[in-house]
């Protein structure tokens, strides 16, 4: 199942990482590279949802899609992340917070599968809601203007992205309480 239509897309999130810091190396003006750059980030997210949608229409399902959709999230968050405290549209602090926990909680699901114990750590409500309000924030501040003529996304997208930085430790205590079973039988 490695050339399926939902994992072609999957893969497009990956291809789409230099595509889009390399709008912001693009001779063009920095309005149209942040549009530019904002419509791609969408595109290339809205993917994620419909990837997930088609493996389960067609049933093209696989282990490599289910490991490697999360993979592809992470690397395009991350990237947008690099590339926003760069514009110095995002704090380092934020970016540093959201990249670790990604790290952390990756590792600790690695190691809960290596153990069988991979329920304990499976994805929640709360990590789904923290990924959504990073794939508001990230475009935003990605636009970095007036939207409509009215909506600040600046403003807006760094309310929202301290607001996934919140709910990116929330959702990373939630993960560690529910591992600690575990990890206590383990270390002893």
């Amino acid at each position: 199942m490695f050339w399926t239509i939902p994992t072609l897309m999957t893969w497009t999130r990956i291809v789409a990482i230099p595509l889009i810091v390399g709008v912001f190396y693009a001779p063009i003006d920095p309005a149209t590279r942040n549009l530019i750059a904002t419509v791609m980030f969408v595109v290339f997210a809205a993917t994620d949802w419909l990837d997930g949608f088609l493996a389960r229409k067609l049933n093209q399902t696989s282990s490599f899609g289910a490991f490697l959709d999360p993979v592809a999230d992470k690397f395009l968050v991350c990237a947008s992340l690099l590339v926003l405290v760069h514009l110095q549209r995002a704090d380092v602090f934020v970016a540093l917070i959201i990249i670790g926990r990604e790290i952390a909680i990756s590792a600790l699901r690695e190691w809960m599968a290596q153990i069988g114990a991979s329920k304990s750590v499976a994805v929640h409500m709360i990590g789904k809601v923290k990924t959504t309000v990073q794939m508001l924030a990230i475009p935003f501040l990605l636009y970095d203007g007036r939207l409509f003529g009215v909506i600040d996304t600046g403003v807006w997208g760094t309310w929202l992205i301290w607001a996934s930085a919140v709910l990116t430790v929330w959702s990373m205590v939630y993960y560690l309480q529910k591992a600690l079973p575990e990890i206590r039988a383990r270390v002893r």
